[in-house]
């Protein structure tokens, strides 16, 4: 037997599986925040100049943010009822679904104020989705594993964060750079958000094919699920969860802020091509697939507290440097965007 208390072939589909299926969420996720930067301003917000617009575009973006909690507090509260597996495969469903249904959602020019908000609609499924997502696959792996390197396990499903922003950026800059400008807007953005139905696919034969954490079998044997998980966690570990909920909102805040603002500040406000933001996020998403088992691996080593506290006082010092390096010309977008989002 291996750490915890799965066996070693188990342990390694588990992971794959995680890794595979929070790539899939995170590509439907990432690819949203993509369009929102560099289109869907000029398609479903085209009577506002081009500012407002913008602003508009982020506002639609940022609602899969405000959805993300509750989709937390919902698959958490029956995952902790029914079981690991079963929301993750509803997560992906939920979030597989509202993707492709972006994609074949009709523009302003087509059905007016319809438009942005049926888009506003799925963009909240989405965050729905990811929401119960996220923590689902990290509980998932976690649970299989156990031991002293529990940490680099539970990695596997965070690499797939930076596995789905390299692959939709790849895409969104692959269509955006072979179609004209005209044909892309026209038809081209939506190619990559109906691909996600085959890639949902692709993840549930994997997910489907895993088993259920030892730590809930035991407590199913036993009857003891809870009756309001949420309820107990913040009867029980109060201080615990808002500090968690602290770190994770400091963390996306400067996260989206390098992966998403930053395609639109360089696109719209230093006169970049849209394919050098792109490539640049690709570069830092591929480094990611590197950096985070080792910063993972090291957590096992000497502790999360301490390398948080390293990543937590780079992201400081790294601001004012990052805008810095990228306005001094496009030459220098990979490298601020390596160190930004990789240390």
């Amino acid at each position: 037997m291996a750490e915890g208390d799965s066996k070693p072939d188990q342990l390694r589909r588990v992971i794959v599986a995680s890794f595979i299926g929070t790539t899939i969420e995170w590509y439907d996720f990432f690819l949203y925040g993509t369009a929102a930067a560099l289109v869907f301003n000029r398609l479903f917000f085209p009577t506002l100049n081009p500012l407002a617009g913008a602003l508009s575009a982020y506002g639609t973006f940022a609602v899969g943010f405000v959805a993300r909690p509750l989709g937390g507090v919902i698959f958490g509260h029956f995952g902790d009822r029914l079981g690991r597996k079963k929301m993750l495969v509803w997560s992906l469903l939920i979030m597989g679904v509202a993707t492709a249904l972006i994609g074949l959602t009709p523009t302003y020019d087509q059905i007016g104020i319809w438009a942005p908000i049926l888009l506003v609609a799925l963009r909240f499924i989405q965050g729905i989705g990811v929401g119960g997502e996220w923590g689902g696959a990290v509980l998932l792996a976690v649970e299989h594993s156990g031991g002293a390197r529990r940490g680099l396990h539970g990695s596997w499903p965070q690499m797939g964060v930076p596995g789905g922003l390299l692959l939709s950026t790849a895409v969104f800059a692959a269509l955006s750079s072979t179609l004209p400008e005209r044909d892309f807007l026209a038809w081209g953005w939506r190619i990559p958000f109906l691909i996600s139905v085959v890639l949902v696919g692709i993840g549930l034969f994997v997910r489907l094919q895993i088993l259920e954490t030892p730590a809930f079998m035991k407590l199913k044997e036993a009857r003891r699920e809870s009756r309001a998980p949420l309820l107990d966690v913040f009867r029980e570990r109060p201080r615990e969860v808002l500090i968690g909920m602290g770190l994770r909102f400091a963390q996306n805040v400067v996260f989206y802020v390098y992966t998403v603002f930053v395609l639109s500040y360089g696109e719209k406000s230093l006169g970049y091509p849209r394919g050098v933001m792109l490539r640049g996020v690709m570069l830092a998403a591929l480094i990611g697939l590197i950096s985070i088992p080792l910063w993972s691996h090291l957590s096992d080593r000497v502790g999360r507290r301490p390398v948080y506290l390293i990543g937590v006082i780079f992201s400081l010092l790294i601001a004012f440097p990052f805008f810095w390096m990228i306005e001094r010309g496009p030459a220098f977008i990979g490298i601020a965007m390596v160190l930004a989002m990789n240390i």
